[in-house]
């Protein structure tokens, strides 16, 4: 899908969307938003609320997540000028402090934007990614969203465009084959490396 506005706007309203449903159903939300003119943080800033949950519905929970918009139209509409680039240009780790500072915002969505808007590579944790990691057996520090992060980030080169698609490629990976009920391990090309596939 493909609209007439910036880039960043659109990533992080998806990072936003997203939580806790499908990409489809963001996806909808999305377009829905475009249709109605609700296009950059702008124009988020100035519809009510009770209308961005009703355009942004299908993306679920969104009464909860019309807030999360507007609380993040009004950082960078106020403090950053309108212009997300101010807010991408901090270094990684004021970046990262400054949008967990918002409301709405926490460590999966925070390195959505880092990683997907701002292009600083930090790796997404998610629910899929996991699981992965916890069916490999892969050694984990904690349980903490931190303690996984630094699986990928303590062994792998940094590289915004090399963990931008890894992390996509395991979203893919766990929603058709590393299922949460019954993985397909039959269809699996980590059945060499991971000992759930031999139980």
């Amino acid at each position: 899908m493909k609209f007439d506005a910036k880039q960043g706007f659109e990533i992080v309203t998806g990072a936003i969307l997203v939580q806790n449903t499908t990409w489809r159903n963001a996806e909808r939300a999305l377009a829905n938003m475009h249709a109605e003119g609700i296009w950059g943080y702008k124009a988020v800033q100035k519809t009510t609320e009770s209308k961005l949950a009703a355009v942004i519905r299908s993306s679920g929970y969104h009464n909860a997540k019309a807030k999360k918009l507007k609380a993040f139209a009004k950082t960078i509409t106020c403090k950053y000028n309108n212009d997300d680039e101010i807010l991408f240009a901090h270094p990684l780790p004021e970046l990262r402090r400054q949008l967990l500072s918002i409301y709405g915002i926490g460590n999966e969505t925070a390195d959505d934007i880092i990683l997907y808007a701002a292009k600083k590579p930090s790796f997404i944790i998610d629910t899929y990614t996991r699981r992965i990691v916890d069916r490999l057996g892969w050694e984990v520090s904690g349980n903490t969203y931190q303690d996984y992060q630094r699986v990928f980030s303590n062994n792998l080169e940094a590289n915004v465009k090399v963990w931008g698609e890894f992390h996509a490629q395991l979203d893919i990976h766990a929603t058709q084959v590393c299922l949460k009920v019954k993985p397909l391990c039959g269809e699996c090309v980590l059945t060499d490396i991971c000992p759930t596939s031999r139980q």
